[in-house]
């Protein structure tokens, strides 16, 4: 089979093609032939070598795609061969076959794509737990979702707005406000050409919101901390920008005693229990209509290095898939 395989840590040259052996599942793992890997933010920042995710080369990267289980280790009890399964979370999924832990699926429900369910798997449960956990958006509730024509951004802005709440939304271009504002979204921010504290603060009359999903990181965090309420909640998920330096505690209290918090899908799935649970409420959005998820661009497994710069360019609008 062929697989990605990150040598050493650095830039996106590091993504080489490489050909192995097709493995054998054993005890309560599975075999899947992936049709479709999505490509994220979080796989440039684990090839960087950050050290807060403990990954030592060489690795395949990836965590989530979609695929048909094509055979299954002697302890395995839920799924069968033939099955169509997801998963996120689970590294290793640039390459044609990947080993993955009977309790890291779900199955598939019929009507829905794999192409479409790879793509939508981490940023889908990243959107449903930030606004159902992290802070559960109520009826008019102000969100500001920053990069809001991004993959996780307009799964985001979708879901609050399934819940009752407003949404103001951030973006850099008159294509993706065009992108923005056909989700539904009223108020779009061009982040290029206007300040987007100032013009919180316009459509809110002064007050500011109720929460800010920030997952640009340093470009943003510190008039995003600005642009909330009195007790209002700052989620800092990503750092597309770079990571957001040390920062003095006591700011928290003169802007009105904000909370800060930086959630990790991670801790939201570990249990397979819940991790089933919140894919089957994504399932059941993507079923119902209620939300969807644009594929940007398909890439063939060998240009992963090119779907990463893409990503990293900010230049991209939804999600990006390799196709093995």
């Amino acid at each position: 089979m062929k697989k990605i395989e990150i040598a050493e840590f650095g830039g996106s040259e590091t993504l080489q093609l490489v050909e192995a052996p097709i493995p054998a599942p054993t005890g309560t793992a599975l075999l899947v032939k992936v049709a479709a890997a999505g490509v994220n933010f979080l796989d440039i920042y684990q090839r960087q070598g950050s050290p807060i995710y403990g990954l030592t080369p060489p690795y395949t990267p990836g965590l989530e795609g979609a695929g048909i289980v094509e055979a299954i280790g002697s302890g395995v009890t839920t799924v069968k061969v033939g099955d169509r399964v997801a998963w996120t979370m689970a590294l290793g999924s640039y390459a044609e076959y990947l080993i993955v832990e009977e309790s890291k699926v779900v199955t598939v429900p019929e009507g829905l794509a794999l192409e479409e369910v790879a793509a939508f798997m981490l940023q889908g449960l990243t959107g449903h737990y930030l606004t159902h956990s992290t802070y559960e958006i109520k009826p008019g509730d102000i969100a500001l979702v920053h990069a809001c024509a991004g993959g996780t951004g307009s799964l985001l802005a979708q879901m609050i707005l399934l819940k009752g709440g407003v949404v103001i939304g951030t973006t850099s271009s008159e294509k993706k406000e065009a992108i923005v504002r056909a989700l539904g979204v009223e108020h779009v921010i061009r982040y290029d050409r206007e300040n987007f504290l100032d013009e919180v603060k316009k459509i809110t009359n002064g007050q500011g919101v109720d929460v800010v999903y920030d997952g640009v990181g340093a470009k943003t965090f510190d008039k995003s901390l600005l642009c909330l309420k009195p007790r209002g909640m700052m989620i800092l998920f990503g750092a597309a920008s770079g990571p957001v330096p040390p920062f003095e505690l006591q700011r928290l209290n003169a802007a009105g005693s904000l909370f800060i918090t930086r959630p990790t899908l991670a801790h939201h799935v570990a249990d397979a229990q819940e991790f089933k649970l919140r894919s089957q409420a994504i399932f059941d959005f993507l079923l119902s209509g209620n939300l969807s998820i644009r594929i940007d661009r398909r890439y063939q497994l060998g240009d992963a290095k090119s779907a990463h710069e893409d990503l990293a360019s900010a230049q991209t609008s939804g999600k990006l898939i390799l196709i093995p």
